[in-house]
């Protein structure tokens, strides 16, 4: 059960609904998920959680699509995060793979270990996970993949702090196997 209810449509003011209406016209296919109806309870939060997206199509840029959304789906499986980790299990799916039989490049693989440890790890990273990563990226790509996954992080405390149920529309994406107590999955 979600500790804070996500804002309902009748509950949201103008601005928040303006706000709402906004992120749906920038990000076509997006949606007002429980998460971001959560963060509409306050408008200043929703703005800067949506930040997530610009610096998102950043990563893309530079790692392309499919290791973006597998480094997203590793942070948020290091963070333990059900919403997230579904999310984008819901990417991985949708593009042909199975999560649990990804094939990886030695590359892909430094990148998404990387990103895994910076969540389970607070950030600590080895020298033998930073290296290879040093190694194929410039410095201002490096800042660039560091800042999302610590938005990525953000996003998922929020979930795991507020219990954010994972939305109806990603249950046939999740893992067939849950956790003991899955106080966020289906409410």
């Amino acid at each position: 059960m979600p500790r804070i209810l996500p804002l309902s449509e009748t509950e949201a003011t103008p601005d928040v609904q303006a706000a709402f209406d906004a992120h749906i016209t920038d990000h076509p296919g997006s949606r007002i998920t429980n998460m971001k109806a959560t963060l509409g309870r306050s408008l200043l939060s929703f703005q800067i959680y949506m930040q997530w997206y610009p610096l998102y199509d950043q990563v893309k840029a530079i790692v392309g699509n499919r290791l973006a959304y597998l480094y997203a789906h590793a942070i948020s499986e290091g963070s333990d995060c059900p919403v997230c980790s579904t999310f984008f299990r819901r990417i991985i799916i949708d593009n042909g793979e199975r999560p649990e039989a990804i094939q990886l490049t030695s590359d892909e693989q430094n990148l998404i270990d990387f990103g895994s440890a910076i969540a389970r790890n607070k950030g600590e990273i080895p020298d033998e996970l930073y290296a290879p990563i040093a190694d194929r990226f410039t410095d201002e790509q490096i800042v660039v993949l560091v800042a999302f996954a610590g938005q990525m992080i953000a996003t998922n405390v929020f979930n795991n702090a507020l219990n954010v149920d994972v939305d109806e529309y990603l249950y046939p994406y999740l893992p067939l196997t849950q956790p003991e107590n899955p106080t966020n999955i289906h409410g």
